[in-house]
């Protein structure tokens, strides 16, 4: 069984982004692992697993403009399940 059950994966676009403070946001604000946070001030690629993708949506959409939107349920693909 996987603790964190949905892999998160997307684009933050906008004019002053700063991948720490959002990382540091995820740590302090929402429960999941293997958190990646990489891009520049114009442009962030988010890579988080959790339960709760809805909210990693929710306050990604804060920053700027989100894109190139994934949500895999890891469990699914474990059992060899698709769609």
């Amino acid at each position: 069984m996987l603790d964190f059950r949905y892999d998160t994966q997307l684009l933050i676009e906008s004019d002053d982004l700063d991948e720490k403070a959002i990382a540091e946001y995820f740590a302090d604000n929402f429960r999941g692992d293997c958190l990646l946070a990489v891009g520049d001030e114009k442009m962030v690629k988010i890579h988080y697993h959790t339960n709760e993708p809805w909210k990693i949506l929710e306050y990604c959409a804060t920053l700027g403009e989100i894109h190139d939107i994934l949500i895999e349920d890891m469990d699914r693909q474990s059992r060899g399940l698709t769609g």
